[in-house]
């Protein structure tokens, strides 16, 4: 599963009680602090005493635990359930727990949370981030409480005096919003070529693209050429496919958006999946990390500013190259030890100590996931299940995943000498960043 193009979208048929809330304690405002990676955002949560992280996405409904990472948890009232959403089947088992105790940050707490369990281990995106992901959580964190997220800073405000909140957005830009199945759309203008369109869309954090079309229920829908048949991502019922290529230009208000990538998927990935009426696809967090962002679902407002990400350029993993972490090993570090001397009667120094020491540490290994077929990874021989050793000299072990995938997306014609193990043999093989999908003006 990519990160760059990880989505995670759980469409849940689930209406849930009135108590499934979360409340500021005591305070103003509460402020909590997240990691962003590949355009997502995560959270800790404490749930029934035991610390996790979750995604926060606005693109689901109810709150999923998926993976414990080793973790112990005790979840009270299980019910065997089912669930439903993007991918080739109808459904797949699961459980509903009811009356969790969930803090998030200082202040914000549910005393009567819903979890539901998927226990299916191909949901365990732990791999395909690089740090431990426990579940995700929606609606729930939104519904009360007026919510800024700061791309910048990496930090959640949620504002419980309407006084100072409104005192916050004086010189944000106010867009009207609509709350449906509870999940947020906003109708945005997309410019395939020369012709803006107006179309409904769902605000999606969970998913780390800029734009995602849904071909079968726009009329008249041709590619923009270039495009590529690529991996999307992951729903519940399995791996969601599609093409990939770029539009024209794409509009929210008066903000202006130049060639952002867009994802398409196919029509049997959509096809269990309950749209609500008129959607034509969804704006992802490549989009919305380009401003700090205000949420008020009480008043179907969203607010927006721009950051200093407003201008980035909208880059693809140009390698062809899906990969994962394959945990942790422990690696030997050698350290120099602080070498003492003192003064010598003759006025002479002597060297008391100057010796090296080795240090064991944990740190991460990294394959490759998956290789798109025709990309420049895959010409040059790279395969799934190859272990990565070092990337231009650089050891992958002393790197991050998302640093790997930042490589991947930087400069079209960079080479990438890559170093792999495979079946106990290492080689290090070569290529070419190439962007299979540039834009180009449409006959």
């Amino acid at each position: 599963m990519k990160l760059k193009h990880f989505l995670w979208i759980f469409f849940l048929s689930i209406f849930m009680n009135a108590q499934n809330s979360f409340e500021i304690q005591d305070a103003k405002k509460t402020v909590i602090p997240f990691k962003l990676i590949n355009n997502l955002i995560f959270i800790p949560v404490n749930v029934n005493g035991a610390n996790l992280t979750f995604l926060l996405d606005t693109g689901v409904a109810e709150t999923s635990i998926f993976s414990l990472e080793n973790q112990e948890l005790n979840l009270p009232n299980l019910e065997k359930i089912k669930f439903s959403g993007l991918g080739g089947t109808a459904s797949i088992d699961g459980y509903r727990s009811d009356n969790n105790i969930a803090r998030i940050g200082k202040d914000y707490v549910n005393f009567s949370l819903t979890l539901f369990i998927i226990v299916d281990q191909d949901f365990n995106i732990s791999s395909h981030v690089g740090i431990p992901v426990n579940g995700i959580i929606g609606y729930h964190f939104f519904k009360n409480h007026p919510v800024l997220i700061d791309y910048v800073s990496k930090k959640i405000t949620v504002y419980n005096d309407d006084a100072l909140f409104k005192k916050k957005i004086k010189k944000f830009t106010e867009f009207d919003i609509t709350i449906e199945k509870n999940k947020p759309y906003i109708y945005g203008d997309v410019e395939m070529t020369n012709e803006k369109k107006n179309s409904k869309l769902l605000i999606d954090l969970g998913n780390s693209d800029p734009i995602w079309l849904f071909p079968t229920l726009i009329k008249n829908f041709v590619y923009n050429r270039p495009n590529i048949d690529d991996f999307l991502g992951r729903g519940f019922n399995g791996d969601v496919y599609g093409k990939r290529s770029r539009i024209h230009n794409f509009y929210l208000g008066d903000f202006k958006f130049e060639k952002p990538l867009t994802a398409m998927p196919d029509e049997y990935s959509i096809q269990h999946v309950n749209l609500v009426e008129n959607r034509k696809g969804s704006i992802g967090g490549d989009i919305m990390r380009r401003f700090t962002v205000v949420f008020d679902y009480g008043n179907q407002k969203m607010y927006l500013k721009k950051n200093g990400n407003y201008d980035d350029p909208f880059h693809f993993n140009m390698s062809g190259l899906d990969f994962r972490q394959d945990g942790l090993e422990w690696t030997k570090d050698m350290v120099n030890l602080p070498t003492k001397s003192k003064d010598t009667p003759a006025g002479g120094v002597e060297v008391i100590n100057n010796s090296l020491q080795y240090n064991f540490v944990l740190k991460p290994i990294f394959a490759i996931a998956g290789v798109r077929k025709g990309s420049p990874a895959d010409k040059a021989g790279l395969l799934k299940d190859d272990k990565l050793i070092s990337i231009n000299g650089k050891k992958t072990a002393d790197m991050t995943l998302n640093k790997i995938m930042e490589l991947m997306k930087s400069d079209e014609g960079k080479t990438i000498n890559m170093q792999i193990e495979r079946k106990n043999k290492e080689m290090t093989l070569s290529f070419t960043l190439e962007d299979p999908i540039p834009y180009q003006e449409q006959d």
